[in-house]
């Protein structure tokens, strides 16, 4: 390959899915001799890779044009000229609509486009401006998309993204997602079963198996049969080197049997499960179009937990839905009450244009959402506090994969996805070590290596002050 002699600098907003599509953008473009950059003023090519899900996420990428064009009208007056492209969700919403705003923006295109770069970036170079690509093409991008080459894979560390599925068709009545990303689809086995192996060559150790409804992944399989998560799973758990696996983000009405058997009988897969519920409020859930109840809900957890009692639950909530009551909240936080998170993330409600709550009549006032959320936080962070606290004095494999602040101080994380920070050791990043856990905060671990002379010593310090409670 041709010495790199350009350079791309891409800014991802988002979800896991929308870091793991940047990463193949740069595939797709190394093959032209772009290289990534850490700075837009060391850039050629800026994209921005945008997310529809949060408040107010077009305003944060309009401004953020609002900067690159004073950089790209400062560019224009020398030798070396800016290109600005926007991807990914809001690009998909947007459309002509993002052209007309910033002009300063040379194309746009979607989440299931970007396979089109590099002749996309030779219609620029020829003179079109404000080209648009948001369709949704017939053809399979995963499957156009070359493979990177090594030293890239090797840039990539010990844990990796790999999208397995994209799109939905739950069409839950406050998401973007099936509007921006589109119906359902699901990657071959064999496809992912390669892009895995290479990730596994490279060193990566942990993979996290992303779509935005992955659970209701119906791949085709080696024998020509629809493949579930499960099946995928088991299939990828034999790749030498991949010692971990995770998935995320699930849905309540696709935990089928295979996959509560993966959880059951593949070591590989960690004990940590993110399965939004959104509410606890059936009449709120109903609105939403969720499919699901709350009594749903709190099966499809006593069955996870029946094939895997050490399990850690994570999930996303909506307060402020049109119409909630504080009766609809109260329900919520029963439902938060009874389950018990490790971790969680909530959110006001806020519309999205386009989609059907955004019609509703009876929105719920800034003041009240804002109450509800900080009631609703208050009590996850104490759970997750509670969490922390039972992992301290116990031993728990960690997969250390980035240095830390402190010199000598590297992070990891662990089974359950907290951030373990261990100082001055000799594990390298890369390595699973069995750690000590001897102290605990809020939102991390720390701890030394299990059966040093510090670990005993910190271990009866963190007894005498209490019972290890079991998690």
């Amino acid at each position: 390959m041709a010495k790199p002699s350009k350079k791309l600098f891409i800014k991802t907003y988002g979800c896991q899915m929308n870091v793991y599509d940047s990463e193949r953008m740069i595939d797709a473009l190394e093959p032209m001799g772009y290289e990534a950059v850490d700075a837009v003023d060391d850039a050629d090519l800026v994209i921005l890779n945008t997310c529809h899900i949060r408040e107010k996420a077009a305003e944060k990428v309009y401004s953020e044009l609002g900067r690159l064009n004073q950089v790209k009208t400062a560019r224009a007056r020398g030798a070396r000229p800016l290109v600005v492209g926007v991807a990914g969700c809001v690009a998909q919403a947007e459309g002509e609509e993002m052209i007309r705003r910033a002009p300063t923006v040379d194309l746009v295109f979607g989440p299931q486009t970007y396979h089109r770069l590099p002749e996309m970036l030779a219609d620029v170079a020829s003179g079109s401006r404000g080209l648009v690509e948001t369709d949704f093409p017939v053809e399979d991008k995963f499957s156009i998309l070359k493979s990177p080459s090594q030293p890239r894979l090797l840039a990539r560390g010990a844990t990796a993204f790999v999208t397995v599925q994209e799109g939905c068709d739950k069409f839950c009545t406050f998401c973007v997602v099936p509007y921006t990303r589109g119906a359902e689809f699901s990657r071959p086995v064999e496809h992912i079963a390669r892009e895995v192996l290479d990730l596994a060559s490279a060193g990566v150790r942990e993979v996290t198996l992303l779509g935005q409804n992955v659970n209701a992944y119906h791949g085709t399989g080696p024998d020509g049969r629809d493949w579930t998560l499960g099946m995928l799973i088991e299939h990828l758990a034999g790749i030498d080197g991949i010692a971990r696996l995770r998935y995320t983000t699930s849905h309540p009405r696709d935990m089928d049997e295979t996959l509560l058997a993966a959880h059951r009988d593949i070591p590989q897969l960690m004990p940590y499960l993110h399965l939004p519920v959104q509410s606890g409020s059936d009449r709120i859930l109903q609105a939403m179009n969720r499919g699901h109840t709350a009594a749903d809900y709190y099966a499809a957890i006593d069955r996870i937990r029946a094939a895997r009692p050490d399990i850690a639950l994570s999930s996303d909530f909506i307060v402020g839905f049109p119409g909630e009551s504080d009766e609809d909240f109260e329900a919520t936080l029963g439902l938060v009450h009874n389950i018990g998170y490790a971790q969680a993330y909530s959110f006001k409600y806020s519309a999205r244009p386009g989609t059907p709550a955004a019609e509703h009549d009876n929105q719920v006032s800034e003041e009240v959402k804002s109450a509800r959320l900080e009631q609703l936080q208050s009590l996850l962070k104490q759970q997750q506090v509670r969490f922390n606290e039972q992992c301290l004095g116990r031993e728990i494999d960690v997969l250390f994969d980035r240095p830390g602040r402190r010199p000598g101080q590297l992070v990891g994380r662990s089974p359950y996805l907290q951030a373990v920070h261990i100082d001055g050791s000799a594990v390298q990043a890369g390595e699973i070590a069995r750690i000590e856990i001897t102290s605990v905060g809020p939102n991390s671990l720390s701890g030394v290596v299990a059966q040093s002379p510090a670990s005993a010593a910190l271990r009866d310090a963190a007894r005498a002050q209490g019972e290890v409670l079991s998690l």
